[in-house]
């Protein structure tokens, strides 16, 4: 096994001066190419390797950023990492995942040791049992920068980049109004979560708006599952006047639920309009394509990297600004609630 060479074992070799190879290892934009080829091949004949450490020590830039997600097993939040890889990456930036599986002490942790590791950025998207944010508070005194997307919470110096979930909620029961749908129901998710709790006061509003009752019978709270929706269907069938439209918070429980109403002999979306939430890929490749609002992730992936990118910009300059950033949701109609 080769021993690992120093940028000296290079500059002796190649008979240059060893800041002339730093520069060179460094792409420093003084050096000609001819010269940095020169010494990335004697590099690789040497069997040289850069200590990251001493470059992050020296540069105060470890060039790594932390990502913080409840889990990384949807669409959503996939797509989400994949939109912040891609926009950072170009920029020498290397991405570690990790998961809170929506436990506030896991996600406490996690932030930490993202922090020990002197990551340059952290990205958050809070778990539902986030209600004490004294750890979020601590890590931004260290002065990491912090940037929230989809969930997130109200803290002052911190950038997040979001969709306007109210706006979702609202235009998703219009839509149903539209077709026809007067007894509209609502899956809600968990609304100690602002996101859900958003959406719900968008479904509120629209039925005010459109003077159509509302009726704490149809709303029905869910945990984003294929098992809530066939829940939620039994019991919204049990009632004397069973809806006739059904806006969900999540594709999964829309999909739960479409399944029961199969069961049950009843028409989509001639009984019953449904339309969903996250516009997950199934939701348009199935026999009964779902009705979603798209919260497009991989836009708000990229775009909470550029706001990234311009804090790192502006900490340079001495200057930081707080970014709220509100992304427009897309309604996307399909069979299961198009009527007209």
């Amino acid at each position: 096994m080769k021993k690992s060479a120093t940028i000296y074992d290079i500059s002796e070799k190649l008979n240059i001066s060893a800041a002339t190879v730093s520069r060179a290892l460094n792409d420093h934009p003084k050096i000609s190419q001819k010269t940095k080829e020169l010494v990335m091949k004697a590099a690789k004949e040497l069997n040289y390797k850069q200590n990251t450490l001493a470059q992050a020590l020296k540069s105060g830039k470890t060039n790594n950023i932390g990502i913080i997600v409840p889990y990384i097993n949807t669409n959503f939040f996939s797509s989400l990492i994949r939109g912040i890889e891609e926009e950072l990456s170009p920029h020498g930036y290397h991405v570690i995942i990790c998961q809170s599986h929506e436990d506030v002490d896991l996600e406490r942790k996690q932030l930490n040791t993202l922090l020990n590791a002197q990551v340059d950025g952290i990205f958050m998207s809070v778990s539902k049992t986030t209600e004490d944010i004294s750890h979020i508070e601590a890590a931004k005194e260290s002065n990491t920068p912090i940037i929230f997307f989809d969930r997130k919470k109200d803290i002052a110096g911190i950038s997040t980049v979001t969709i306007d979930d109210y706006k979702g909620g609202y235009l998703a029961t219009e839509h149903l109004i539209k077709q026809g749908c007067r007894r509209i129901c609502h899956l809600s998710g968990d609304l100690r979560l602002e996101i859900y709790q958003n959406r719900y006061n968008g479904y509120i509003d629209a039925l005010k708006d459109n003077k159509l009752t509302f009726k704490e019978e149809y709303v029905f709270p869910i945990k984003s599952s294929i098992e809530d929706g066939v829940e939620a269907i039994k019991t919204l069938w049990n009632l004397s006047s069973p809806p006739d439209g059904i806006f969900s918070a999540s594709d999964y429980a829309a999909l739960g639920a479409c399944q029961q109403l199969k069961k049950k002999n009843i028409s989509i979306p001639e009984d019953v309009a449904i339309i969903g939430f996250s516009n997950e890929p199934f939701t348009q490749y199935m026999e009964l394509p779902i009705s979603s609002v798209d919260q497009t992730p991989d836009i708000m992936g990229k775009i909470s990297a550029q706001v990234f990118l311009e804090y790192m910009n502006e900490n340079f300059s001495g200057i930081s600004i707080e970014k709220k950033v509100v992304l427009n949701p897309q309604i996307h109609i399909r069979k299961s609630s198009k009527r007209k």
